[in-house]
């Protein structure tokens, strides 16, 4: 599969799984519970596969302002992984802000979303022929398929 449609891919499910969770009320306590948890997984593995393997190759095939788009999607994965994410994991999930967590979460990843699939993907496709995103493609999926093992 093409890096850039995996990609995608992920991106949709992540946004099926916040859209959920947003649409939770305090009483959903297990459920919001549950999501938070799937939310969790899919960004730690998302973000790895991103970072160790699609953003050097479109790091590398580009020019200072890719590299500059390149730190500035590490920084959005930071700001989300080491600030809002864990924050989120110690609020209980009956409370109201818990609710603003949630949204303010949304709204970053859907903000590093659009940038991504508008500009960087875009980018990486003019930069990178069909077969090195399929070799890509390939090579993510393989250890997507074997973070999602360790996370079981």
């Amino acid at each position: 599969m093409n890096a850039i449609d995996m990609l995608k891919e992920d991106h949709q499910k992540v946004l099926k799984l916040l859209e959920d969770i947003t649409d939770t009320t305090e009483r959903a306590v297990k459920k919001r519970t549950e999501l938070l948890s799937q939310i969790e997984t899919e960004l730690k593995i998302h973000t790895t596969i991103e970072e160790e393997d699609f953003y050097p190759a479109y790091k590398q095939a580009g020019s200072k302002s890719e590299t500059k788009m390149y730190h500035e999607a590490i920084e959005e994965h930071r700001a989300v992984e080491a600030l809002v994410l864990p924050d989120l994991l110690t609020t209980d999930p009956g409370t109201l802000q818990f609710s603003g967590r949630v949204k303010v979460l949304k709204e970053l990843l859907e903000h590093h979303i659009e940038e991504e699939e508008s500009e960087m993907f875009t980018e990486a496709a003019e930069l990178l022929s069909k077969d090195e995103l399929n070799v890509l493609g390939e090579q993510m999926a393989a250890k997507k398929k074997s973070l999602k093992a360790a996370n079981k």
